[in-house]
């Protein structure tokens, strides 16, 4: 069921990469200014003027009143809001920081659309031999850490229906699925050990709405040369406790976008 993990063409163009990257954000995030996408590629703020023009160019993305960038009519909207994503992003940072500072090694935010995963933060530790950074890329849930975390929240009728479009992708074996999927739900967590790639090992915990809806999975992702199978229920308990503040602050961000929707009525 593994496959080969994504790896970067060998004549790599930054220009190329980094205005899909923005369009990506665009399609998760919603709006995005010039300094903040000079900000998240690493760029000069006359760079991220440069490639956000191409995109309003090729109707990948506009330009309000206010000169922030939304995404254009070329990007087609996910099953989540912007909204939702932007503040998740927004509120998973911190403690993504912070577990990469706990953990030493690098930590992901990402959510499930259908049968797929999509990266949408990630933080890199600073060792030489680490995970890099997958934010924007797109797996099959079933091959990712979140993926699994996701699934598991589905009744077996929901399972079947995600997985009923045979064309779009790889199929997993379901009954295989359902029993990894039964092992998640009861152990509260996902153990990914070489599924999505070799000598990567992965431990993700769900991120839940106030309703107690998952939204989203948090991750850790290292080496296996470097993953203590002893250290499992620690590497839990760190992820665990980054996901409540995480939740906790997340959940006040909602109540108040909840109460201004409701003065804007």
């Amino acid at each position: 069921m593994a496959t080969e993990m994504k790896q970067p063409p060998p004549y790599a163009i930054a220009s190329v990469d980094h205005a899909l990257r923005l369009a990506t954000i665009l399609q998760l995030e919603g709006s995005l200014s010039v300094a903040d996408a000079a900000a998240r590629l690493g760029v000069a703020r006359s760079t991220a003027h440069r490639l956000l023009a191409m995109l309003v160019y090729r109707d990948f993305a506009v330009q309000d009143d206010t000169k922030v960038y939304r995404a254009g009519p070329v990007l087609e909207l996910g099953s989540h809001s912007h909204s939702t994503v932007s503040l998740l992003r927004r509120a998973a940072l911190p403690q993504l920081r912070e577990l990469v500072d706990r953990l030493g090694e690098s930590v992901n935010l990402t959510v499930r659309t259908g049968d797929t995963a999509r990266f949408i933060a990630c933080v890199e530790c600073q060792q030489a031999l680490r995970v890099g950074s997958r934010e924007g890329m797109v797996f099959p849930a079933h091959q990712t850490t979140a993926g699994l975390l996701l699934l598991a929240e589905l009744t077996d009728e929901e399972l079947d229906s995600v997985y009923a479009g045979a064309g779009r992708g790889e199929v997993p074996a379901m009954d295989e699925l359902r029993r990894e999927l039964a092992k998640v739900r009861r152990n509260g967590f996902a153990l990914n050990q070489g599924r999505s790639e070799r000598g990567v090992v992965a431990v993700g915990v769900p991120v839940r709405s106030p309703d107690g809806a998952a939204l989203a999975g948090v991750s850790v992702s290292m080496p296996s040369v470097r993953y203590d199978r002893r250290r499992l229920r620690a590497i839990v308990a760190d992820l665990s406790s980054a996901v409540r503040a995480l939740e906790a602050d997340l959940h006040e961000q909602l109540r108040v976008q909840r109460q201004e929707s409701a003065h804007r009525q």
